[in-house]
């Protein structure tokens, strides 16, 4: 599951990569995206550290991407701030882990079909650039807004019960 964290990421760098090659302050880019401040600072530095972006303080200062868009890829930015793209740790290229209550991983067939996830996961966002993720991004917020048909849809498939995962208790 893609976390917060990575949302984040992947806001800020899609707002960077449609100011290039202009900088932009870590405020504006809060704003913009609707991220905390504090939690965009932690994110940036960590992106600047991977060699994503280019970070220069003072009034003409700001953050820019340190390469270009389309030769960064949306399995790089989630890997870097997620880890591997497996579901679980058996299933991982690059983390392998057998699991602790797996008597034979090499005849598990959940880490099989775990391995299906990740492979199918990571043939989607390996293949998207943030530069196309850029571009649907500001597509997307070009489209006049949901009408009131969609919005009650889209309530009403939010706030559908799920099946508690609670034992029920035993009579």
């Amino acid at each position: 599951m893609l976390t917060m964290k990575a949302k984040y990421a992947l806001r800020a760098l899609s707002t960077l990569a449609r100011a290039e090659p202009q900088r932009r302050m870590a405020r504006d880019i809060a704003a913009a995206t609707g991220v905390p401040e504090k939690f965009l600072e932690s994110i940036l530095v960590e992106l600047r550290d991977a060699g994503y972006i280019d970070s220069k303080r003072g009034s003409a200062g700001g953050h820019r991407l340190a390469q270009p868009a389309e030769s960064i890829t949306i399995g790089d930015i989630v890997r870097t701030i997620d880890g591997p793209i497996a579901p679980i740790r058996c299933a991982s290229v690059t983390a392998y882990k057998p699991c602790d209550d797996c008597a034979d991983p090499f005849r598990c067939a959940l880490r099989l079909l775990m391995g299906d996830v990740r492979d199918a996961m990571s043939d989607v966002i390996d293949q998207r650039s943030l530069r196309q993720f850029a571009d649907e991004s500001s597509r997307l917020a070009e489209q006049p807004p949901s009408t009131p048909a969609e919005e009650a849809a889209w309530k009403s498939v939010r706030n559908k019960k799920r099946p508690s995962s609670r034992r029920r208790p035993s009579a």
